[in-house]
């Protein structure tokens, strides 16, 4: 008797597999002929220690709330400022597409960057932590990662003054 259950019930789970399955591939080939996709569902973030010393926390992918419009997908984006070359850089991770598919504007305080190739749609508003000289920007593609650089406004100074370590 034990047995039986045992493996009746072995037998119910695999039967309710197949039945998600069943229905994941149904909601898949109804998205082919509506057009709407509803996957491969990408989220991360990434935290780095921004001005002042306080965390930024920075979210990306397609899952809500990041994504703010359907079919695009919020790439993961870095800024850094170095104040040695007084130089803010915009690094966004876009694989999958091509330099020419790149659209990429800017302000002094504000990076627009997308890009669509195929179903590889990217689209992010980068918020810039400085002012930047909008036509100093330089921008450089390569295997995915997409670098654009700006001369700052002002002179940017390391808050502090530096303490050696013995």
């Amino acid at each position: 008797m034990y047995w039986d259950r045992w493996i009746r019930k072995i037998f119910d789970e695999i039967e309710e597999e197949f039945r998600r399955m069943e229905r994941m591939l149904d909601k898949e080939f109804a998205s082919i002929k509506t057009g709407k996709t509803f996957g491969p569902y990408v989220y991360g973030f990434s935290i780095t220690m921004g001005p002042e010393g306080k965390p930024v926390v920075r979210t990306f992918g397609n899952v809500p709330p990041v994504q703010e419009i359907e079919g695009f997908r919020t790439p993961f984006v870095d800024v850094m400022v170095d104040d040695k070359t007084n130089e803010v850089r915009v690094i966004t991770e876009m694989p999958g597409v091509e330099k020419k598919d790149i659209d990429l504007r800017a302000t002094e305080k504000r990076v627009e960057i997308r890009a669509e190739r195929g179903d590889r749609k990217y689209r992010a508003s980068v918020d810039l932590p400085i002012e930047v000289d909008v036509k100093s920007a330089k921008a450089k593609y390569n295997n995915g990662v997409l670098e654009v650089t700006f001369k700052a406004k002002r002179e940017v100074r390391p808050s502090g003054t530096k303490i050696n370590v013995e």
